[in-house]
């Protein structure tokens, strides 16, 4: 709704009306001299994304909207599993069904459901961090195993 309504100034207009048709025009005037909403928001693209300190590394397929393949072994995802693109915008598992993704992730401890995923950028992808070649148990079975 637009309330500020633009009338011709004219000097033989009351003190009061004077005011109000200035207050319009200086209404209009910051209006057109707003940044459009585009240019209000931050691209995203060139910052730096923190990641949090438990999150992996590893290649992440969308299977279904409920399962995924994550590092070659199948994975439930979480009821409200958040997939973010490298832009950080919301990804909906439904539309990249199939698709391979180098990712960080993070796992729930108390359900092993996969929590969330960031879609990684070639830079941000070249940073060290563990996970695929991460040891996942610490059980040796066969001849390297030290029985006592």
């Amino acid at each position: 709704m637009n309330r500020c309504h633009v009338e011709s100034l004219s000097a033989t207009a009351p003190p009061r009306r004077h005011w109000r048709r200035l207050a319009g025009a200086l209404c209009a005037a910051l209006v057109l001299a707003m940044p459009p909403a585009k240019a209000q928001v931050p691209s995203g693209m060139g910052s730096q994304r923190n990641f949090p300190e438990a999150a992996l590394r590893g290649n992440l397929t969308v299977n279904s909207t409920s399962d995924a393949t994550l590092n070659g072994s199948a994975i439930r995802m979480a009821p409200g599993m958040r997939l973010l693109s490298p832009q950080n915008t919301l990804v909906m598992a439904h539309t990249v069904l199939g698709q391979n993704f180098k990712v960080n992730y993070v796992i729930e401890p108390s359900t092993g459901m996969l929590h969330a995923a960031w879609i990684l950028t070639d830079a941000e992808a070249a940073q060290p961090r563990k996970g695929s070649n991460a040891t996942t148990t610490n059980i040796t079975t066969g001849s390297g195993a030290v029985l006592k």
